[in-house]
């Protein structure tokens, strides 16, 4: 009697290559799904009456909303400079030898960073009433300036202590052996090149600044010196429809895209530069 075995092949396995083509196949028919489902779910009318109403948003875009938009790029660009002026200060007294400076600038940046940034807003809105006659100068812009920048300058020390700290050692180094002094050395050698290294982060906080502006409504403004948001506020209040918002909310985009944008080249061309 003869006995007959089959042997069965192994299962072959796929590639990496080839599963990862099914895995996208796979998210490609879910993504598909969601926007069929979407599509077939809501009601665009709908939509479009709460948040995209074509007479308010002709009535919305107006010199009114320039001047929102305007005050919204002087809020942001003050309270930039004012944090990275104050930032680099900070950040030369952590990396400091001297201990109170190291001490002073760290509870600064603890407090600072773990504080929300409304809170430090209606801080300064009330130093009038608690300091009789204080008042600060081209209020409320040195308000926004000086709120929103000390704020800032707690996140932009970090970010330029982190590129000092970058700077290769022997150029300090190499400086001093040269008999540059300790101050002139960090002037002309570390700051420019910890810059270099730290501009695209920069520019991202820049754009975090510009979305903190929408904040600055705590405060209390007079029409003139509305933000962006506030002037959407106001006007989607007044005509019990979101579409205001939306617009202002498109002003972010302009402001904030190019920006962005600025970044991803400056950080493809360091990589560049790094290879």
């Amino acid at each position: 009697m003869t006995t007959i075995t089959t042997t069965t092949s192994p299962k072959k396995k796929l590639s990496p290559r080839k599963r990862a083509q099914r895995i996208r196949i796979v998210q490609y028919i879910v993504l598909a799904l969601i926007v069929v489902l979407a599509i077939v779910t809501v009601d665009g009318q709908a939509i479009q009456q709460v948040f995209f109403r074509p007479d308010l948003v002709v009535q919305t875009i107006s010199p009114a909303l320039g001047r929102a938009f305007l005050n919204t790029i002087i809020y942001t660009a003050g309270a930039f400079v004012f944090g990275l002026v104050l930032g680099t200060i900070l950040a030369l007294m952590r990396l400091s030898q001297v201990g109170p400076y190291r001490w002073l600038a760290t509870i600064y940046v603890e407090f600072f960073r773990g504080l929300p940034a409304i809170i430090v807003f209606l801080a300064f809105s009330l130093l009038g009433t608690a300091l009789k006659g204080f008042q600060f100068p081209f209020d409320p812009y040195g308000t926004v300036w000086t709120a929103l920048g000390m704020v800032s300058a707690a996140y932009i020390s970090e970010t330029i202590r982190a590129g000092i700290q970058a700077v290769p050692k022997g150029q300090i180094e190499a400086a001093r052996s040269l008999g540059m002094p300790p101050g002139m050395s960090m002037q002309r050698i570390v700051l420019p090149q910890a810059f270099r290294i730290i501009t695209p982060p920069l520019t991202n906080e820049l754009v975090l600044m510009t979305k903190d502006s929408s904040l600055v409504y705590v405060i209390g403004l007079t029409t003139s010196a509305y933000e962006l948001t506030k002037f959407g506020r106001d006007m989607a209040n007044s005509n019990a429809n979101i579409t205001p918002l939306v617009v202002a909310g498109f002003c972010y985009l302009i402001i904030t895209l190019p920006l962005s944008y600025v970044v991803r080249r400056m950080e493809a061309r360091q990589r560049k530069a790094t290879r």
